[in-house]
């Protein structure tokens, strides 16, 4: 069923449909008949400024389409009838007021069990970078601190930009390291204190102040894992940077899901960040973030909160393909304090 724009509610201009359905394939297509699909589709989307996802697995399609009401509506009519597939369900029609995949034309993960595929590729790491990261993951695992610290504090002092060190450097070391314990590489100790060093060396990155708008209006965020998570690498670095902006901050590393509600309850932030592993992909812990979302929602339903959520989960295809209900899903630790004042900004003008 289309969008219908007749249900759009009152509230700022700007706002977006978001339509989420599955189907089954009629035929079982090749890893480079999705990619074809996929960069037909991303053309078409780009036109309409239509941003979404497209998983297939097992022989099914999950897609999710965000954009203009007439054009998710003008899609939604045209995938209705493509006879690639069938016993197509929708599963989720609303509007918002922000996008998920504010940043891909169509975010595209693709697993097939009947054929050999190239895992999906992690973002791209420029040639003269790799080795500098391959030394700073050799460094952690080796949990040498002060080198460690030496190698970050100089590439600040060459002008790397905050934004660099912590996308190109550190966040990827994190997942590198997640990757080495996933192939028995190293010891869950060695994981853990090299994402110690990692958080440390994090701390000596300088942010600079953004628009003095931004910083005089005092937002306030509760930066929390996600209940029972144990790495905290992107909520401690995080901490930094909504500081350095102006922001209250807070955090929180609660147990349970009602730790983090009461918390909530209590002091009724402006944003909340709720951040599984940045090492691990955590692909397990989709419902109950979803759940502890849900929950979020109603305990400070008279005070809006924009919540937002991140970790490897949300920085890999397979992450993102899944919706949780928040507000945002961070790809990365930079610009994260602009990107959620933004969105504070229009729920208070709502």
């Amino acid at each position: 069923m289309p969008v219908d724009e007749t249900q759009r509610p009152k509230g700022p201009t700007g706002w977006i449909a978001s339509l989420t359905y599955k189907s089954v394939a009629t035929a079982a297509p090749r890893a480079s008949d999705l990619d074809l699909l996929a960069g037909k589709a991303r053309a078409r989307n780009r036109s309409l400024d239509v941003t979404g996802m497209l998983l297939f697995e097992k022989g099914c399609f999950l897609q999710t389409l965000e954009g203009p009401p007439k054009a998710v509506a003008e899609l939604w009519s045209s995938i209705e009838r493509d006879g690639r597939h069938n016993h197509i369900e929708v599963l989720s029609e609303h509007m918002t007021a922000a996008r998920v995949f504010s940043d891909w034309n169509l975010l595209l993960d693709g697993r097939f069990a009947d054929m050999p595929r190239e895992a999906a590729a992690p973002p791209a790491i420029p040639p003269a970078v790799a080795g500098h990261l391959a030394r700073l993951v050799e460094l952690a695992l080796n949990a040498d601190d002060l080198a460690i610290n030496t190698m970050i504090a100089g590439f600040a002092e060459q002008g790397w930009t905050s934004e660099a060190i912590l996308s190109l450097l550190i966040e990827p070391a994190g997942r590198a390291l997640g990757d080495a314990w996933l192939d028995d590489r190293c010891s869950e100790l060695d994981l853990t204190i090299g994402l110690s060093m990692l958080q440390l060396a994090g701390h000596a990155i300088r942010y600079s102040p953004s628009a003095q708008s931004i910083r005089n209006s005092r937002y306030s965020i509760l930066l929390a894992t996600a209940p029972g998570e144990k790495h905290m690498l992107g909520t401690a670095l995080l901490a930094d940077q909504f500081l350095a902006q102006g922001w209250q901050v807070d955090m929180a590393f609660p147990e349970s899901e009602e730790a983090l509600t009461n918390q909530l309850n209590a002091q009724h932030p402006d944003a909340v960040d709720i951040g599984l592993s940045d090492a691990m992909p955590r692909q397990h812990a989709i419902d109950q973030l979803r759940s502890t979302i849900e929950h979020s929602r109603l305990v400070v339903s008279e005070h809006p909160t924009v919540v937002s959520v991140g970790g490897r989960l949300f920085a890999e295809a397979t992450a993102t393909a899944r919706t949780v209900g928040a507000d945002h899903a961070r790809k990365g630790l930079a610009g994260t304090s602009v990107r959620l004042a933004e969105l504070v900004r229009q729920t208070r003008k709502a």
